[in-house]
């Protein structure tokens, strides 16, 4: 099959990790640059220009979007799409996951348990605070990523302050009960073709409250419980992604989604877990096509 990575860093280890596992099933796999794509609608239909070559021969895509990328990121998907090329992960999907808000509202939809959560843009701020109480607040930006845009409220007062300065700087965001049980630890669960293939605990390092492995906390081996591993599947379904890494919180009233990713990174669940998901990836893709 010809198979594209759709990834501006193509030193990076989840965009090598997929080419390899590509290449070793005898596929011919490329790296496309969607910086360098030209989208064209000529005759009625999607064309796509790379360079300086048309591309019409692709069976699959595989998307590496990055946040500050997602407009164009997502339309490059449509494109293929519109194109009848199959991509692991939907132009909508994207989308959904990449906005928090958005993604916590269709995750609602299908009675999905998620820690309460506020949308932050209301003329009546300090009301929607108070409804709180003052316990600490979880405040992040609605497209922050690899936890930036997270801010940790420790009190009332601090949890105002913070959401009126960013109201005031017109950031659109999310406020979010504190799970303090969780303890700096969340699961990292890994959904391929509606099966978890893989799962990692994420421990945050010492005086900090994300768990984020690009905040510097680490990665071990987990074993989900079957609630755990329901949820990650029913949030995967939910937001149309056929492979997407779903966080979970443990909490006093059971597993809690913390936050969907349409492009999870590979580095720390392949070393931490032996497990290759990027060939199993590459297997989910030979499965459709077939």
């Amino acid at each position: 099959m010809n198979i594209a990575i759709l990834s501006r860093a193509e030193q990076l280890y989840s965009t090598q990790s997929l080419l390899k596992a590509g290449e070793v099933q005898n596929h011919d796999i490329e790296i496309i640059d969607p910086a360098y794509c030209n989208l064209m609608i000529v005759n009625n239909k999607a064309v796509l220009q790379y360079h300086d070559q048309i591309i019409d021969d692709l069976d699959a895509i595989i998307p590496r979007i990055g946040a500050s990328n997602t407009y164009k990121g997502a339309s490059i998907v449509r494109h293929f799409e519109s194109m009848g090329v199959f991509s692991i992960a939907s132009s909508q999907g994207i989308i959904n996951s990449r906005d928090k808000w958005t993604c916590f509202q269709i995750l609602a939809q299908k009675g999905i348990a998620m820690p309460k959560t506020t949308l932050g843009a209301h003329p009546y701020l300090e009301d929607f605070v108070k409804d709180f109480g003052d316990k600490p607040i979880i405040i992040k930006m609605l497209e922050g990523t690899h936890g930036q845009g997270v801010i940790l409220c420790e009190n009332f007062k601090n949890a105002l302050a913070t959401a009126q300065t960013l109201q005031v700087a017109g950031v659109k965001f999310v406020m979010q009960e504190f799970i303090e049980e969780s303890q700096g630890t969340d699961s990292r669960a890994f959904v391929v073709d509606g099966e978890v293939v893989a799962s990692i605990k994420r421990q945050s390092k010492d005086g900090d409250f994300r768990s984020n492995l690009h905040q510097g906390g680490s990665a071990s081996v987990i074993q989900l419980s079957q609630p755990e591993k329901q949820l990650a599947v029913a949030s995967a379904k939910a937001l149309g992604l056929h492979v997407c890494g779903v966080d979970i919180l443990s909490s006093k009233r059971g597993p809690l989604v913390l936050e969907v990713n349409s492009t999870p990174g590979l580095e720390g669940i392949e070393t931490a877990t032996g497990v290759d998901v990027s060939g199993k990836i590459i297997a989910f893709i030979e499965q459709q096509k077939k």
